[in-house]
């Protein structure tokens, strides 16, 4: 035979050729296999055991490399195979060589695969249940027991016939693992494992009940006195199949200890394995063997035990863990989890033990002996190893068992009495949510939510370890996949059915995040409520200042937190699909906020409606919620509608009676009605307009319209809201019911702000409306501070007729109290700061809003007229404010509106005449004492903005003159003091007479005359200021002289009456006595000393004075020395008496200084005075004017003037005063360089720049320069003769539109006719 050939030359001639074959072709060498002589070798002692080994490995060999060879040899004779077969089981019981038992082994494994043949399986297993049964010792059976392993390995179908067929065989395989050999037991158990292991797990689930009991308890005997490492890791791998099986566990599980005794020490265990030895020796007879066993091998140093040992502790508890927690706590394993945590990191056993930890949870046991306060360090120090970890599913199992404990541990036994622990798994957590995995993160999210529990609080609490969890939590909205509208229509469907879905994982860590938000939310509102926490007694020195570490601090972080980042990710996210679950936390946590910072409330809830909140909640409701759908959104919806909708109340303008009371009445109908409310904004309209069901829901409806309204957010179109508002009011009042103050209001305002895009009202409706706003007994509980109700209530004359008294009212006294308060700390400067402020913004921005209303309603101009005369001085000055505002604008109905005022005054000064002339102008009576110095105001606000000269005198010429015989009668019985009344009235009688047509001043002129009371008023404010004037060498004292604002409309009501007494011949009863001494040394003396406004009216008089040459019967002159010198008069005295030559010059002096001051009007006083003077001087002494003219002075003068710029040389009044030196002087002052230096300065600014009196000015002085032949060489007679063309034909349009203007300086009107050059 050669090396490679399977046959005996001794024997093989005397086979049947039909037993060999050559495998492979000759001339390669193929391999010769003969069977018989194969079998015959086996069969033969004689042959060396080394000698079957080879023939043994070549038929392996042949097996591998020639399939279905050895097949077709041994398929000729089924006999033959059996009997191969048989021999090579004998070969597994003689042969003693381990080489050549592998090989035994093997061989008949491949063979059997080779013939796939039922029978041979069944042959094979009848022989070895043959073998077990005749032999009374399994002594030798471990060849035999290793093949039936690796058979069942390489055959599983062999399995299903074992437990179906050979249940005899079975209990022989139990019974030999009695034997104590534990290399035989190891060969027994790797059978059970193979049988119990085998695919699809169809043997274990048919093995008999009594074997598989039988299995289970000489397991438990073999596993608890195993030593060999081989026999513990197959008892190990047969216990982890048999603990998936429920009646399996049943028995494991109901093994006792004293049951089977170990009797073998277990040397081969590491580490703890001695003292595991006598710990169990310990334990009460009764106790569970398996917990036992499985502690015994998490404290192994083998970490492959370890882990099988958690694995199978899971598999148990998964069955039942309320049956079987028990136990396993009982034998401290939850103690040995949390130990192999602490010292390992290998994922699957962390893994492992996680699941078992989890699962011991379920038992109240766990946390009565405080497994859980045990472990919670190690499950800290394993979770933040874990996270570094590149498998997720780790820290995920970790972080699950972490948050079971928190939520389920007792409130009596704190996990944290310490902050220091606390912190340590805040730092975890916060560890957790940053992970860049979504379900970590998710995961952490959800302990973090049970971490916070109050009583998982240390003491003192860490508001800073918690603040940071929040801001992690955060943090993480950055990187959430938020969806799109494109993606939910194409990819929706797949999102909801694809778990994996970054989107939907993003909806889950939302959905859990927000979870935690609202127990963060919870907490602080707990810690709020109990001082102790609030303040946080036990903080550490060190730690009181710090901001970060205080529940204040917490609050703040939340609402940031909610309104910087939490809202805006809600709405987007639930933009296109809203989740009922996301948006019930959602508006908890928003609810949560009213509690947390009442103080930073009121701006976050103007915030959140004027933002949409309103509708945004509505919509989700009727959305979600409608038929009883979603009751805990619901529920969620209506407590933030309710917060939001108070908070906005509390800080509505309501009147503080009823304030308190309304918010109470709102809340309760909130309360009660709110959850009914499920309807979309598209189905309110139908819902206010239904005529039968409960009111309430309607008003609530109402509430939130208003309460949105106020802050932008139109929740319905303004029509349909004004005419479901009306329709409510009607059906209310039809069905006998009163709307409450807070629904009233609110109506009331609606109607009042949607006025604008809505049909008028009808009678019906206003009768309807105006029923419901006298139902209040004062309206001042429904009024509200906004212009659209003054617009609302003078809109309808039959509301207007009720109301608008009152609101105006309401109107100005709200505006007075929010504009008035200072605090008692402020200073004085920022006192005057804020009322200027006020004054100079909101102020303006009230009356202008009168104005609008005004502008539209001129009918409220006579109910504010009204309140002047009959309401208190602050009210009443307040009105006239706007009454003069609204009068002295420049707008184009001024004098419609002075039409329709100007009867209504008359009205009210007939009433204030009547009342005072009963009860006398010298006494105070009550109220009606400051509405005489208003209704004057007015009157010389309406004089002066629609003057008597106007087109519309002629139909009004009855009013104005009856007007002007009441102040005239007034003024003449009013106490001199009485100035605040006196000023008003000379103001109004002075433009009156001033800017009336000339064919109606001769009536007035002539009353006033013949008014002694009105002259005597004169003579007294005139005496009293001479006398203080001669008292004092300076000025006039406030305290002891009329004000200068009432001496000054005396002078200029004195000069109209003496130019027109001079113009109409109006005979004069009494004349006033006026001292002209006085009043030229105080214009030569004291100019500097004295006010313009006094030095133009002084100028007025003389002139009116000089233009009557001194004579006239208004007024009689008294003289001095210093004017005309001393008795007997001469000749030129005489002449000019009484001025006198003296007073004369003295009078041109002052003048000249006059015109070198440059006031406007002071100049062309002073110019026309001149003009007077010296008309009075050519006609009463020629001489004497020439002299005052040539003074040396006046050259000086003018040259000042001419050298003052371009700007004074062409005013017009320096243009006058160069043409009255012309006049009265020729050339000798005025030379020909002066005029050229005139004639260079026009050309240099152009006669299209000169205004138009510049214009009358200068053409008469090139006239007067052309007639007089001034100018002789012909370049400058052209030069005059070029300008007087180009100035064109006089214009009288300028003379005539300033003749009607009237100038207000302070309290003193100038009428610029009066000053007109």
């Amino acid at each position: 035979m050669t090396s490679r050939d399977i046959v005996c030359n001794k024997i093989h001639f005397r086979h049947d050729p039909k037993w060999s074959r050559r495998l492979g072709p000759v001339e390669g060498g193929g391999l010769l296999l003969c069977v018989a002589c194969l079998i015959e070798m086996i069969d033969d002692e004689d042959i060396a055991s080394v000698r079957k080994s080879s023939a043994l490995s070549s038929v392996s060999g042949v097996l591998k490399c020639s399939p279905g060879a050895l097949r077709e040899l041994l398929q000729q004779d089924h006999r033959v195979c059996l009997h191969f077969t048989a021999k090579l089981l004998g070969m597994l019981q003689t042969a003693e060589d381990p080489v050549t038992l592998e090989k035994v082994d093997q061989v008949l494994v491949q063979l059997l695969l080779e013939l796939q043949s039922e029978l041979s399986f069944r042959f094979v297993l009848d022989e070895i249940h043959k073998q077990l049964t005749e032999q009374l010792s399994v002594k030798h059976f471990l060849p035999t027991f290793s093949f039936l392993g690796n058979l069942i390995k390489a055959a599983p179908t062999v399995s299903q016939s074992l437990v179906t067929h050979y249940v005899p065989l079975l209990d022989r395989l139990c019974s030999a693992l009695l034997f104590p050999d534990e290399a035989l037991k190891g060969a027994v158990v790797y059978v059970w494992l193979q049988l119990l292991g085998a695919p699809g797990g169809s043997a274990a689930q048919s093995l008999p009940s009594a074997v598989r009991d039988r299995v289970c308890n000489v397991l438990l005997k073999t596993l608890a006195n195993a030593s060999s490492p081989q026999l513990l890791r197959y008892c190990v791998g047969l216990l982890s199949q048999l603990v998936h099986l429920a009646d399996a566990v049943s028995v494991l599980m109901n093994s006792l200890s004293c049951q089977v005794m170990c009797d073998e020490n277990e040397d081969i265990l590491a580490n703890n394995s001695q003292s595991l030895s006598q710990n169990q020796d310990q334990q009460p007879p009764d106790h569970c063997l398996l917990p036992l066993i499985l502690k015994k091998l998490l404290l192994s140093g083998d970490e492959n035990l370890q882990v099988t040992s958690a694995k199978c502790i899971a598999s148990v508890l998964v069955h039942s863990p309320s049956q079987y927690s028990a136990p396993f706590i009982n034998a401290d394993v939850p103690e040995f989890l949390f130990d192999r945590l602490a010292c390992s990191s290998n994922e699957v056993l962390l893994w492992s033990a996680y699941s078992c930890l989890l699962l011991l949870t379920e038992e109240p046991l766990f946390f009565s002996q405080c497994h859980s306060v045990y472990g919670m360090e190690s499950l800290v120090r394993s979770l933040k190893e874990s996270l570094q970890l590149t498998n997720l599913e780790v820290p995920k199992q970790g972080l699950l068992l972490l948050r079971e404990i928190l939520e389920r541990q007792p409130a009596s036994v704190r996990l944290f009495p310490s902050g220091a622990g606390f912190v340590a798994v805040s730092e975890v957590l916060v560890g957790g949510v940053s992970s860049s995995c979504l379900l970590v993160a998710t995961q952490a999210a959800s302990v973090t939510s049970a971490l916070f529990r109050l009583d998982h609080q240390s003491r003192p609490v860490q508001y800073e370890a918690i603040i940071k969890l929040i801001e992690a939590i955060t943090n993480r909205f950055v990187n959430l996949t938020l969806p799109s509208p494109a993606h939910l229509r194409s990819s929706g469907r797949m999102k909801r059915s694809d778990p994996s879905s970054q989107a939907l994982r993003s909806e889950r860590f939302l959905l859990q995040a927000l979870i935690c938000f609202q127990s963060a939310c919870r907490l602080a509102e707990e810690c709020a409520s109990d001082p102790v926490l609030k303040e946080n007694t036990f903080t550490a020195p060190y730690k009181h200042s710090s901001a970060q570490d205080s529940l204040e601090s917490l609050c703040q972080c939340l609402l940031r937190c909610c309104d910087a980042v939490w809202i805006p990710t809600v709405i987007r996210m639930c933009e296109h699909a809203p989740s009922a679950p996301i948006l019930q936390n959602f508006y908890s946590i928003l609810s949560s906020q009213f509690t947390l910072l009442p103080s930073l409330m009121p701006a976050f809830a103007n915030k959140l409606a004027s933002s949409g909140f309103y509708r945004l909640a509505v919509e989700h409701k009727g959305l979600l919620c409608a038929g009883n759908r979603n009751p805990n959104l619901n529920a969620s919806c209506c407590g933030f509608l309710q917060k939001l909708s108070m908070c906005l109340l509390s800080q509505s303008d309501l009147p503080s009676g009823s304030h308190q009371h309304d918010l109470k009445e709102v809340e309760n109908l909130l309360l009660h009605n709110l959850p009914s409310l499920c309807y979309r904004l598209s189905k309110w309209p139908s819902v206010l307009c239904e005529y039968q069901g409960p009111q309430a829901p309607k008003y609530c409806l109402v509430i939130m319209l208003y309460l949105a309204l106020q802050q932008g957010d139109r929740l319905l179109p303004d029509q349909i809201v004004f005419s479901n508002v009306v329709w409510l009011l009607r059906s209310v009042q039809e069905q006998g019911c009163v709307p409450p103050h807070s629904v009233l209001r609110s109506a009331l305002y609606l109607l009042a702000l949607t006025q604008d895009k809505s049909p008028s009202l009808d009678g019906a409706s206003l009768n309807c409306i105006s029923k419901a706003l006298s139902s209040c007994q004062s309206f001042s509980s429904l009024y509200f501070h906004h212009p659209a109700l003054i617009h609302f209530m003078c809109r309808y004359p039959e509301l207007a007729e009720k109301f608008a008294a009152v609101v105006l009212e309401l109107w100005l006294t709200k505006e007075q109290d929010t504009n008035t308060g200072p605090t008692p700390a402020d200073t004085q400067e920022e006192k005057e700061s804020r009322a200027d402020e006020r004054s100079d913004q909101k102020t303006d921005t009230e009356t202008m809003e009168l104005l609008s209303v005004m502008e539209k309603y001129p009918a409220v101009i006579l109910t504010l007229l009204d309140m002047v005369c009959t309401r208190e001085a602050p009210l009443a000055e307040r009105v006239l404010g706007v009454l003069e505002v609204l009068l002295g604008g420049q707008r184009g109905y001024n004098i419609n509106l002075c039409t329709k005022l100007r009867p209504a005054l008359l009205q009210a000064l007939q009433r204030v005449s009547v009342v005072n002339t009963d009860h006398g102008f010298e006494q105070e009576y009550a109220a009606q004492v400051n509405s005489l110095p208003l209704v004057l105001k007015l009157l010389c606000v309406t004089q002066a903005n629609d003057p008597p000269s106007s087109p519309h005198y002629s139909n009004m010429e009855g009013v104005h003159f009856k007007l002007l015989y009441h102040v005239s009668n007034i003024a003449g019985r009013l106490k001199p003091i009485k100035t605040e009344s006196l000023l008003p009235a000379i103001s109004y009688l002075y433009c009156c007479l001033s800017l009336s047509p000339a064919h109606c001043t001769d009536r007035a002129v002539s009353m006033l005359l013949s008014n002694s009371g009105l002259m005597d008023q004169l003579q007294t404010v005139f005496s009293s200021s001479s006398s203080s004037s001669s008292s004092s060498a300076t000025s006039l004292s406030p305290s002891a002289c009329p004000p200068l604002a009432l001496l000054c409309c005396c002078h200029l009501l004195l000069s109209s009456l003496i130019t027109l007494q001079r113009v109409h011949s109006t005979q004069v009863r009494k004349s006033i006595t006026w001292s002209l001494d006085t009043a030229v040394q105080r214009l030569l003396t004291q100019k500097r000393n004295t006010d313009s406004l006094l030095l133009i009216s002084y100028l007025r008089l003389l002139q009116a004075l000089l233009d009557t040459d001194l004579a006239s019967e208004v007024v009689c002159l008294t003289s001095g020395p210093g004017l005309v010198g001393l008795r007997p008069l001469g000749v030129e005295d005489g002449a000019l008496y009484p001025l006198g030559s003296r007073g004369a010059q003295c009078l041109s002096i002052a003048l000249s200084g006059l015109l070198l001051q440059k006031h406007e009007l002071l100049l062309r006083a002073s110019v026309n005075c001149l003009s007077s003077l010296l008309g009075f001087l050519q006609r009463k002494s020629p001489a004497t004017a020439k002299h005052v003219v040539c003074q040396p002075w006046s050259r000086f003068l003018l040259h000042s003037l001419l050298s003052s710029g371009q700007s004074c040389l062409l005013h017009p009044a320096i243009l006058r005063f160069i043409i009255l030196l012309l006049q009265d002087s020729g050339t000798p002052v005025l030379r020909e360089p002066d005029l050229l230096q005139v004639m260079e300065g026009v050309e240099r600014r152009g006669v299209k720049e000169l205004s138009k009196e510049a214009e009358q000015a200068l053409r008469l002085l090139l006239t007067q320069i052309q007639s007089r032949d001034l100018l002789p060489r012909e370049e400058h007679k052209q030069k005059v003769k070029n300008m007087i063309e180009e100035l064109g034909e006089p214009d009288e349009s300028c003379r005539h539109s300033q003749s009607h203007d009237v100038l207000h300086v302070g309290d003193v009107p100038l009428c610029l006719s009066d000053f007109v050059l």
